[in-house]
Parts: structure tokens; sequence; C-alpha cells
């Protein structure tokens, strides 16, 4: 997400009040064609069940959003990966692959189980049958219909929560609320947003979908990581600049301040950027008499290779998915997954 874009669909000003106004027009036309697709596919659901979609040669859980960017997948998509894994599956994570970020993070993250970089989800699950796999965890898919599953988890960021649908380009929905009735589990993710507004959010989701389908996850700062120095330092009372480039950048700098970091700067860029030397040499210089540069892991596995051998620290926070709520409805999800995975015959494709 660019800090336009940001600006636009999030912003007070005027400004950005007016250019949302202008951009009406275009998110009519979005909603449109989304509506018209996904009619198609009710459609054909209605009419042949599942055979009216390819078939998957292994049971899939789709770990998606309704909006753009920011709701957390990256580390509860890993969640998942790591629960099938402790309860005797072998997983394999497949994603489209924006940017080239996503899937060195979950190859960091969970190193066990392959990552297949593939927009076509289906395919991707012919892939993961050879590198072994017996299911699939798809990230960012709930929009890609075509690749069947047999659960949906849905993320909802109470961080970036906005009880009005704006569309694309004028907001960053791809798709209203009526979606959640796709959903088999909807999980309110939380990274600094306040008790009020999270109890908000889980209230309003709950008049929309069934309460028992329903979880709340925390993405807490599980502290920091050197890039090439072992374990940080401690965040209290630590004075550094941030370089991010992430969906919800604020939520990042929020977290940080809450654990007692002075952030005594901010370089941000747009979601999924590649740096340039030229970038991190003017990180290095701006972060000259701090403690050092803290950034996430997305950000990290492509600033690392590229930081110089006597720049300042550079480190990452790590995130930490802790189950506040609803911790059966996602062990739920597993069970779909497990008890597929016992009926389907892997072929390759």
């Amino acid at each position: 997400m660019s800090a336009l874009a940001d600006w636009v669909w999030h912003s007070d000003a005027a400004g950005a009040a007016v250019t949302r106004a202008m951009l009406t027009p275009l998110s009519h036309v979005f909603g449109w064609a989304v509506a018209r697709r996904n009619a198609r596919f009710d459609r054909l659901a209605e009419a042949f069940g599942p055979d009216a979609l390819p078939a998957m040669p292994l049971p899939a859980i789709s770990i998606g959003n309704l909006t753009v960017g920011g709701t957390g997948k990256t580390p509860v998509a890993s969640w998942f990966l790591s629960r099938l894994l402790a309860r005797g599956a072998h997983p394999a994570l497949v994603l489209r692959g924006y940017g080239d970020d996503e899937w060195r993070v979950h190859l960091m993250l969970t190193p066990e189980a392959p990552v297949i970089t593939d927009a076509d989800r289906v395919r991707g699950a012919h892939t993961a049958v050879s590198r072994g796999a017996d299911c699939v965890v798809l990230d960012d898919a709930f929009q890609h219909r075509r690749a069947r599953r047999v659960s949906d988890v849905v993320l909802v960021s109470a961080d970036q929560w906005h009880p009005e649908v704006r569309l694309l380009p004028a907001g960053p929905y791809r798709e209203g609320f009526v979606a959640l009735g796709r959903a088999s589990a909807v999980v309110v993710t939380v990274k600094a947003a306040s008790a009020e507004k999270t109890a908000a959010v889980l209230a309003a989701l709950s008049r929309m979908v069934p309460a028992e389908r329903i979880a709340l996850v925390r993405l807490l700062p599980g502290g920091l990581r050197g890039w090439s120095q072992g374990d940080g330092p401690a965040l209290q009372g630590l004075t550094a600049t941030l370089v991010s480039a992430i969906a919800d950048p604020q939520a990042f700098e929020r977290q940080l301040e809450a654990s007692g970091l002075t952030v005594r700067g901010h370089l941000r860029f747009p979601d999924h950027h590649r740096f340039t030397a030229e970038e991190v040499s003017k990180a290095v210089t701006v972060a000259q008499g701090g403690d050092g540069v803290v950034c996430t892991l997305k950000d990290a596995v492509k600033l690392g290779p590229l930081w110089p051998r006597f720049g300042p620290p550079l480190w990452y926070l790590s995130q930490t998915v802790v189950v506040d709520r609803g911790a059966e409805v996602l062990e739920e999800q597993c069970d779909r997954v497990l008890a597929a995975r016992r009926t389907t015959v892997p072929t390759a494709g």
C-alpha cells in the first residue's frame, strides 16, 4: 500500500474526502464486477456442487481477508502451518507471492513446510504434491474462488477497522461484509488497537456472522532479533529509527512505542517495496545518533542482504500469535483439513 493510498483511504482531511468522492464511481464499477463474478461462482456451486471447480489434489485451508493488506495474514498463515505440523500433517504453503518478501518470510517462520509461489493456487497445490505435502495452506486466497477449500478463514484487522465499506479504489475493501457469509471462521487480529475498538469490532461482526464462528488473536511483539547478530536488546528504553514497507506502518509504530521504544524517525515505503542501495544508505544516515534500525521480518529479508557490515545494528520485530478468544474455532478449521486429508488421494496432476 502506498502512502498516497493510505491517505486517500483513511485520512479525515478534506482533500482525501474529495479524492474518495471522485473515485467512488470507479468503486461502483469494481463492486459490480466483483458481484457479477461471485454470482457466477455461486450459480455454479448451486448447480454442480464441488464438481463445478477444478479438482484440488490436496485439502486446502484459505487464509484471506476483505481488504488490501495489513490484517496479519502472514503470521496467522504460519500459525496454521505450525498447528497442522504439530498434529501430524505435512502441509505446504501456497501463495501468489507479491513482491519478493512473503515467501522468504514463510521460509524463515516455518522452514519445515514447503513454500510454493504460484498465482494459480490449483496449479500450486499440484506442485505441493510433488514436494511431499498432504494438505495446503493458501495465503491470501479468499477471492481466489477457483481453488476448492475445506475451510475459509477470513481475517479482519481491529487496527484498520472501518464500518463503512469503501471498495477499491476509493477504499481498501475488495468485497463487502456480505462476503463473510462464505467464511468458515472470521478472525479478528489485533496489533495495537484499544480494548474499546476491539470490542466494537467484535460486536459489529457478531451481527453479521454467528458468534461461534468468530475468533480473536493478538499479534504481540515477541522482541527484537538481529539480522546477523542473534537476539536484539530489550525494547524498553531503546531509541531507534524505523524502516517499513508494509500495509499498516502506523500499527507497527504504535506496537513499538507501547513496548517502550522511542521512535526517532520512521522511513515508510509502499507495501512490498524492493529496497535499493541508495535507500539503505539513507536509512543508515538517518539512524546515526540512535541505537539502531528496527523493521519487520518482511522488511528484514530484503534489507538484510543490502545492509552494510559496519552500519548501525539492524533488528526486526518478531511477532507472536496469541489466541485470545475462539481457540476451538481455529482448531475446528484444522480438524476439517485433517479429516479431508484422510479421504483425499494425492495426484501429481
